[in-house]
C-alpha cells in the first residue's frame, strides 16, 4: 500500500528485480576476484561476465528447492556452460544477500538525504517569509507569550538539519559488505576476495562477521528513520493543531493539483488536515519497525533466520514510508496557507493576557517584590479569563501599576515587537 505513494526511485531500489540484479552483480564480482587470484581461468570468466538472470527459471527452481540463493544460482547456471561451477564459489548465502542489502540501504539513504535537504530548503524559505510575523506561543495547549511564526519553522529547519547529519553519519556504519564464507572464518573464501568485491561495489569489508553482517548496523539505520518520522509527526501534529477551527492560523494544501480536495463524504464544509494525519499515522509504523530492528540484533550463535522474514518487510517499508512522508511534508510546507490576521486575532484574545510576564517584570524592575508583582498580575489574569474582562484595562486601573508605571510605559508593555527583538540574532545562529 505504501509503495503506491512513494517515489519511483525508492520503489525501484526495493523492487525484487533490483535485488536479483544486485545478487548477480555480487556473484560476478566474486568470480572476478577469484580470477585475479588465479583460480578461475580467463576463458571461464569471460563467459561468466555475460551471465543473465531469468525470473521464470528462478521460480521453477524455487518450487523445487524452496531456497532463494540456490534457486538463484541454478537459474544463472542454466545460461552458462561448465564455467557455471564457479558461481557462488566459497560463498554462503548471506555473503550475497547481506552485501546486497547494504547496497540497497546505502542507495535508500542517499535518497533520504536528498529529501531532507529539499525539506530544509522549503522550511528555510518559509521561515524567512514569516520571520517577523507575530503569533501566540503555546505551552500545555494554553496561550503563553508572543513569538514569531517563522521561528517555529526555523526550529523545524534546525531539527531536520540534525537528521541530515545523522543520516550521513549512519552511512559509515551501513556501508559494509561481507564475503567471508560460512560462520565468517574466510576458510573457503580468502579475505582478499572480500576486499576486491567490496571495492568493486563501493563498500568496505566488515572487519569481522559470522554468517551475517551484524544487525546492530541495520538497527542503527532504522532508529535514524524512526527519529525522522517522529520529528515529522511532531511537525504534522502542530499543523493539525493550528488548523483547528477554533485556531485557524494555518491550513495544509487543499483543493490544489496533487492534494486532497474532499474532506468528508457527508459534510461538504470539511477541510481536514488529512495529509498531516497521514504523516502521523505512518510515523507510528516506522517507529514500530525500529523496535523490530532492535529485536533482530540478538540471533542464536553465528546466526539464525528469525530476523530474515521480519526485515524483508520492515526495512523496505520503513524506507518507503519515510521517503513518502518527507516528500509529503515538504509539499505541505511549500503550499500551506498561513493567516497572519488570524494569528493577530488569537494574540489579542483576553485583552493582552499574553503580556502578563512583561507586566510583572516591569513592576519588579520598579522595586516591587516579585511575590507581590506576581500575585497582582495573576489576579488580574484570572479575572480576565474567568470573567471575560480586558486584561490591559484591569492592569491600567490597578493602583499598584498606576503608582509605578506611567500610561506610556504601560502601553509599551503590550507591544508584540518586544518579543521579536532577538529574532535576527537567532536566525544568525542558523546562518540565514
Amino acid at each position: 500500500m505504501i509503495s503506491r505513494y512513494t517515489t519511483k526511485k525508492m520503489r525501484e531500489i526495493w523492487d525484487e528485480e533490483n535485488g536479483f540484479n544486485l545478487w548477480l552483480k555480487i556473484e560476478i564480482a566474486a568470480c572476478v576476484a577469484w580470477n585475479k587470484l588465479g583460480v578461475i581461468p580467463d576463458s571461464d570468466l569471460k563467459n561468466i561476465k555475460k551471465a543473465t538472470f531469468d525470473i521464470s527459471k528462478y521460480n521453477k527452481w524455487f518450487e523445487e528447492t524452496k531456497h532463494d540463493l540456490i534457486s538463484f544460482t541454478r537459474a544463472i547456471s542454466e545460461n552458462l556452460g561448465e564455467e557455471s561451477r564457479w558461481i557462488h564459489h566459497g560463498l554462503t548465502s548471506n555473503d550475497v544477500k547481506d552485501t546486497s542489502l547494504s547496497l540497497q540501504i546505502i542507495q535508500s539513504l542517499d535518497l533520504i538525504s536528498i529529501s531532507l535537504d529539499e525539506l530544509k530548503n522549503a522550511l528555510k524559505k518559509r521561515a524567512i517569509e514569516f520571520k517577523h510575523t507575530p503569533c501566540v506561543g503555546r505551552s500545555h495547549g494554553i496561550h503563553a507569550e508572543p513569538m514569531s511564526f517563522g521561528l517555529k519553522l526555523a526550529l523545524w529547519w534546525d531539527e531536520i538539519d540534525r537528521h541530515l547529519k545523522r543520516i550521513n553519519e549512519v552511512k559509515k556504519f551501513a556501508s559494509v559488505g561481507m564475503i567471508s564464507g560460512p560462520v565468517g572464518t574466510h576458510a573457503s573464501v580468502p579475505p582478499k576476495i572480500e576486499e576486491i568485491v567490496c571495492k568493486e561495489l563501493g563498500l568496505k569489508p566488515a572487519p569481522v562477521t559470522n554468517q551475517v553482517i551484524q544487525r546492530d548496523r541495520h538497527a542503527d539505520v532504522m532508529q535514524r528513520l524512526a527519529l525522522i518520522a517522529s520529528s515529522l509527526d511532531k511537525f504534522a501534529t502542530e499543523i493539525r493543531s493550528l488548523q483547528r477551527t477554533e485556531i485557524g492560523e494555518i491550513q495544509e494544501p487543499f483543493g490544489k493539483p496533487g492534494f486532497v480536495s474532499t474532506g468528508s463524504s457527508s459534510m461538504p464544509h470539511k477541510r481536514n488536515p488529512e495529509l498531516s494525519e497521514r504523516i502521523s499515522g505512518l510515523a507510528r509504523v516506522i517507529r514500530s519497525n525500529s523496535i523490530v530492528a532492535l529485536e533482530n540484533v540478538p540471533l542464536w550463535n553465528e546466526r539464525d533466520i528469525s530476523h530474515s522474514s521480519a526485515e524483508r518487510i520492515t526495512i523496505p517499508d520503513s524506507f518507503l514510508a519515510t521517503d513518502y512522508i518527507l516528500k509529503t511534508f515538504r509539499n505541505i510546507i511549500n503550499e500551506m496557507s498561513v493567516f497572519p490576521e488570524k494569528m493577530q486575532e488569537n494574540l489579542n484574545k483576553g485583552g493582552g493576557i499574553v503580556f502578563s510576564e512583561k507586566v510583572m517584570l516591569s513592576l519588579v524592575e520598579k522595586g516591587v517584590p516579585r511575590k507581590d508583582a506576581y500575585e497582582m498580575v495573576q489576579a488580574a489574569a484570572m479575572n480576565s479569563i474567568d470573567k471575560g474582562e480586558n486584561f490591559k484595562v484591569l492592569i491600567q486601573n490597578n493602583n499598584l501599576v498606576k503608582d509605578k508605571l506611567s500610561k506610556n510605559e504601560i502601553d509599551t508593555l503590550f507591544d508584540h515587537s518586544y518579543y521579536l527583538k532577538f529574532i535576527d540574532d537567532i536566525y544568525g545562529r542558523l546562518g540565514f
